[in-house]
């Protein structure tokens, strides 16, 4: 199981209120792999998929597919905001740093 920490969850639909859908949710995905490892992405999608996996946390709703679900467990999702870096990151596991405050991702192997 993945954990989404009070900031990111509160970050996330604080994004979602201002985009005027904050009854939509965050997909989760694995967007690749690289010399660091697998690198995740971020979505925001109406409704979950088929196969996705949804947990909540304080009002936010997360899709993460069957096979992605396996990939996070163990990991956290968190939002940071640190000297000139914010966004959200995935740490623990196989993780590769994500950012970009909203939808999109990027992987840092640093």
């Amino acid at each position: 199981m993945i954990t989404i920490t009070d900031v990111a969850a509160e970050k996330a639909k604080e994004i979602l209120s201002e985009e005027g859908k904050a009854t939509w949710g965050l997909r989760l995905y694995m967007a690749g792999s690289s010399c660091c490892g697998p690198s995740y992405g971020i979505d925001i999608v109406e409704t979950p998929g088929d196969n996705d996996q949804i947990i909540e946390k304080n009002g936010l709703k997360v899709f993460i597919d069957s096979e992605t679900f396996e990939k996070v467990a163990g990991m956290k999702f968190d939002y940071i905001q640190e000297n000139d870096r914010e966004g959200f990151v995935f740490t623990g596991g196989e993780a590769s740093s994500c950012g970009s405050g909203g939808s999109g991702c990027g992987s840092s192997c640093g």
